[in-house]
Parts: C-alpha cells; sequence; structure tokens
C-alpha cells in the first residue's frame, strides 16, 4: 500500500519538478560561480534565529509546496525558519518566500557523532506551503535505488565558503562536480571506508562543496530532462574542501526515497 502512496505522491507534483523556468549556465566552470539568478528554483536557505536575526547556516531542496530536504547534521535545538526563492542573501529582492518551520524529521538513525555512519537527512514541513511559480519550484526526486553513473556532470549549489576558512557566498553558487563511482571513491586512496553505498560522491579535484553548503542539492539532469536532487550535501574533508581525491560526500538520496515518501505522507 505504502508503495502505491510513493507513486502518487511524487506523481502529484512530477508536472513541474525538475523544470527551472531559467535554464541554469551549465557551462564546465572550473570553480564556483555564481549560478544564473533563480535557476535552481528549489534551492532553499535555512536560517536559524541568532538574538533577533536569522542567519544562513545549511542548504535544502524544495520537494513539494510544504516539504523540503536538508541534511540531518544541520539541525540542533535553534529556531529555524526556510527561505525559498533567495538568491542574494544579503539583498531583498522581493522574490522571497519566507516560511516558518511546523516540524522536523530527521532520520531515526541519525548519528550526530558519527557523521560518517550516513542517514545523513532530515525533512522540514513548513508551517504554510510555498507558492510555486518562475522563481519556487521543486526538484525531482530520483527512484529508489537509482545510482548516478560515474562522471556524471552534476552541480552543487548553495551559499557555502568561497574557500576553506573564507567567507560565506552572498549570491548562490554552482559548481559543477562529475560524480565519482563508488567503486573508486571507496577505495583506499580516496575516501575508503568513510564512503558507504548510501553515498555518493561528486568531484575530487579543485571543485567542492564546503561549510555552509551542508544540507543542500547535488542536481543532476535526468536522461527525460528533468533536474533531480540525486545527493545532500554531507561532509568534506578535514584537510580542507578542495582536497585532492577527497570528493564532496552526499546522502544518496534514492537510498532514502521510500523513507522520503513515508514521512511526508505520515506527517
Amino acid at each position: 500500500m505504502m508503495k502505491v502512496g510513493l507513486v502518487l505522491l511524487f506523481a502529484a507534483y512530477a508536472y513541474g519538478c525538475g523544470t527551472p523556468t531559467y535554464a541554469p549556465s551549465v557551462s564546465r566552470v572550473v570553480n564556483g560561480e555564481d549560478a544564473r539568478p533563480y535557476s535552481w528554483p528549489w534551492q532553499i536557505s535555512l536560517q536559524y534565529l541568532s538574538g533577533s536575526t536569522y542567519r544562513h547556516t545549511c542548504g535544502g531542496t524544495l520537494l513539494a509546496p510544504n516539504w523540503v530536504m536538508t541534511a540531518g547534521h544541520c539541525i540542533g535545538s535553534r529556531t529555524y525558519r526556510v527561505v525559498l526563492g533567495e538568491y542574494d542573501l544579503t539583498k531583498d529582492d522581493s522574490y522571497e518566500q519566507i516560511r516558518s518551520v511546523e516540524k522536523i524529521v530527521v532520520h531515526p538513525k541519525w548519528d550526530d557523532n558519527c557523521l560518517s555512519c550516513g542517514n545523513d537527512i532530515a525533512m522540514i514541513k513548513l508551517a504554510s506551503p510555498a507558492i510555486l511559480n518562475d522563481k519556487v519550484q521543486p526538484s525531482c526526486v530520483p527512484a529508489s535505488g537509482e545510482i548516478a553513473p560515474h562522471n556524471d556532470p552534476c552541480y552543487i549549489t548553495g551559499w557555502g565558503r568561497l574557500y576553506s576558512g573564507g567567507p560565506i557566498a552572498s549570491r548562490l553558487q554552482q559548481a559543477l562536480l562529475p560524480v565519482v563511482g563508488h567503486s573508486v571513491c571507496s577505495s583506499s586512496n580516496w575516501w575508503g571506508s568513510y564512503v558507504k553505498p548510501t553515498m555518493i560522491c561528486g568531484g575530487g579535484d579543485i571543485r567542492s562543496g564546503c561549510h555552509g553548503d551542508s544540507g543542500g542539492p547535488l542536481n543532476c539532469r535526468g536522461g527525460d530532462g528533468r533536474w533531480y536532487v540525486q545527493g545532500v550535501t554531507s561532509f568534506v574533508s578535514s584537510l580542507g574542501c578542495n582536497t585532492l581525491q577527497k570528493p564532496t560526500v552526499f546522502t544518496r538520496t534514492s537510498s532514502f526515497t521510500q523513507w522520503i515518501a513515508d514521512t511526508m505522507l505520515q506527517y
């Protein structure tokens, strides 16, 4: 019965997922660059209350009008809000939609003390649904068990630090992070046993995610031309964000498709 619910759940949004009004500029950049405004319309900024102001802490992906996916390690005891339709964190462009949080569901097997143990995923239910328009749209969710192929030209997006120890970006960044197949990424001179089959690697050269990108999407174009969120940004090397043969590691979305659907149906 639940599998039927899964199909219906994603079918309800399939007509509008992964097809941005403003096509991303997907040139093969050697490092991060400013994204074309609103070309990743499912990208959200997860912000926490600090004193009387909210500050960006993580990224996330809009999957349905009232549901956002992010990383488990992004969630703590703070007060959060979600900003959709965001591009420049330092400006109010009047396209932003700010939503308070009704409920946060962190994966039950996520362990804050063991980032490499996996299950680094959480779902956020918005207090009121996003208004879908040309600047706010959901990403597609891959089928359960789907594996993005080695060298698949995927893109990481977010407002993370521009380099290790550097400032966070004000404008949304994107960078080409080709997928590194599990057999390569889990080899001894790459990540070794730190990388589980429920994870997906991308990059491994001068391009990578960095602090502040956590929770955001690894965007991969499917054979149908739509964009799918194949990964949730999880961790980078303690040696630095751009360490050779230590690609950015993501939670593999397709390992949790059923859990995502169950969560959205349950709450």
